[in-house]
């Protein structure tokens, strides 16, 4: 992969790879017990693309998992396409975009009489397809952290060390405030990362990490861990 920081990819995404095509993809059902019901009409614009919403990261929780069972194999890891289909970063989180998105997801795509892409409507319902769609739109571009990657690294290595202090018998306690501080300057560090459709705000391994930072003895290794597999030396 070609940039340095694969900060958006999580640990349960790297089992997948890129192959076969749409039309041999069984697709595969998902649980959207935890989103609200947004209706049996079909929306005609996302509902759940403003961050401030409650409802905006368990949107996109649950789309990335429906993306990975559905979609990672063409459109490939993260919503980065190995060039088999549409790299999906770049439809744009408007109108336009949610249109073409929709229709899409709905009836698929044939060309030359071969599915490219099966119609998900009778399989996924709305709320699936518009965690679905919250997921994809919020993957940061591909430059979206390089002025910050020599501080990512910095920060991934002081909370091992202080996860490795905990380990060796040091009071978590006594590191909370450590914890907070990195907790805001990695919060501070997504909120500037472009998103690849202009949506208003990046989900990245830098803002996971942020979330795990909760003060907890298990935290700063969890924290550690989820930076240790965005970060990759480019090849």
């Amino acid at each position: 992969m070609k940039t340095s920081l694969l900060l958006s990819i999580p640990l349960s995404v790297l089992i997948f790879t890129n192959a076969f095509a749409h039309g041999d993809v069984t697709p595969q059902a998902m649980d959207t017990s935890s989103l609200p019901d947004v209706g049996e009409e079909w929306l005609e614009e996302n509902p759940w693309r403003d961050p401030s919403t409650e409802v905006w990261m368990q949107a996109i929780t649950v789309g990335a998992s429906g993306y990975n069972q559905n979609c990672a194999r063409c459109h490939g890891l993260e919503v980065v396409s190995g060039g088999i289909a549409p790299d999906l970063r770049y439809l744009s989180a408007d109108d336009d975009g949610d249109s073409w998105y929709i229709e899409r997801f709905r009836v698929g795509a044939t060309q030359n009489g071969i599915t490219k892409m099966p119609g998900f409507e009778q399989i996924l319902d709305q709320r699936a397809a518009w965690a679905i769609r919250t997921y994809i739109e919020t993957r940061p571009a591909d430059d979206a952290f390089d002025a910050h990657n020599e501080r990512l690294v910095a920060i991934r290595d002081e909370l091992t060390a202080m996860a490795l202090s905990i380990s060796e018998g040091a009071d978590a306690s006594s590191l909370v405030d450590g914890a907070s501080s990195f907790k805001a300057e990695l919060s501070e560090i997504n909120a500037t990362a472009k998103t690849a459709s202009n949506a208003p705000l990046a989900e990245s391994a830098a803002s996971r990490a942020a979330a795990a930072l909760d003060g907890s003895s298990s935290s700063f290794a969890s924290a550690a861990e989820l930076l240790t597999i965005g970060l990759s030396a480019a090849k």
